[in-house]
């Protein structure tokens, strides 16, 4: 088990997936990443007294999409198998900025708001007190600070360039805010490899990401432990985290998003508790939350939550 530190540099950034990038660096099964993350705009600054350094990606892309530290690849890993990233450390950075309104989509027409005025709020974030503030016409505002990477993904299947935008069945910008400290997160492996990218942090974000963005930020330190389960087959993502067993589905349409998201919990929750499919429905009716994970990126997420430490058995 070895500890990998990958500096923040142009060398090690993509914006984009293909199986053709050199990797960024070579891991074995059990092995840890530490890394910092720029913000979504390809910028980094360690404190408010040094400017923002701007980066690129490694070689040229047509259009580049999110920042992502990548690709990592995974001695031994191979279609069938499954990765499991145990998310231990995420520290912010000292500011954020996200945005409403500008631009044509369905939900900023839905909140009737100015699609052709874009408004950025900057933020600054305090990790001491967990707290971001924003000054919005003169006043301000301070929201709990619950820090997450939106992007932690697997090369998909397939030849070619694959945009970062869209979540895919190997993981990606899935957005979700319960993957937290202390979450593992379980993907599926497609390709030799595996070609594992994280980056797009977030100091918070509600479910949902109504504006198309949550506060976007640099990550000063992300630790990831990597663990490479050659006997697991999985088809779609799922977690274990804080708030309890995750399961994903993800689609265009938002009715098969969530019916995908439902019937892998249904499943997981008659494998833990060893009872029937329609006593598990009967069971998650009761306690499982069936949220959405963000309907901006194309491809809807929605997220099923099983709270097991809710659940009591004698």
């Amino acid at each position: 088990m070895a500890l990998h530190n990958i500096p923040l540099t142009s060398e090690n950034l993509r914006g984009s997936f293909s199986r053709e990038y050199s990797p960024a660096v070579t891991i074995s099964s059990g092995d840890t990443l530490c890394l910092t993350t720029p913000d979504i705009e390809w910028g980094y600054s360690t404190d408010k007294d040094t400017p923002r350094k701007i980066f690129h990606p490694a070689e040229e892309e047509s259009s580049p999409k999110h920042p992502v530290i990548g690709p990592v690849h995974i001695e031994g890993a191979a279609q069938g198998m499954t990765v499991e990233i145990h998310i231990e450390k995420l520290v912010p950075g000292w500011y954020g900025r996200n945005w409403g309104g500008g631009g044509t989509s369905w939900q900023n027409e839905a909140m009737q708001i100015n699609v052709a005025e874009k408004k950025q709020l900057d933020w600054i974030l305090d990790s001491s007190t967990g707290e971001a503030t924003t000054v919005i016409a003169g006043k301000n505002f301070t929201v709990p600070m619950n820090p997450f990477l939106g992007l932690i993904g697997l090369q998909p299947r397939g030849r070619g360039v694959h945009p970062t935008s869209p979540p895919y069945y190997t993981g990606g910008n899935i957005d979700c805010k319960e993957l937290t400290a202390g979450s593992r997160l379980f993907l599926p492996v497609e390709v030799l490899e595996a070609g594992l990218y994280v980056g797009d942090g977030h100091a918070a974000q509600g479910d949902g990401e109504v504006s198309g963005t949550a506060i976007e930020c640099p990550m000063d330190e992300v630790v990831l432990t990597i663990h490479l389960h050659k006997e697991q087959t999985i088809t779609q993502p799922y977690a274990l985290t804080p708030a309890g067993l995750i399961s994903f589905g993800f689609d265009t349409d938002l009715n098969i998003a969530a019916a995908n998201a439902l019937r892998d919990i249904i499943r997981r929750t008659a494998e833990t508790y060893k009872i029937s499919r329609e006593e598990a429905a009967a069971l998650a009716s009761a306690v499982v939350d069936l949220r959405i994970t963000q309907v901006v990126n194309g491809v809807k997420g929605v997220h099923a939550v099983l709270p097991l430490h809710k659940i009591k058995q004698q």
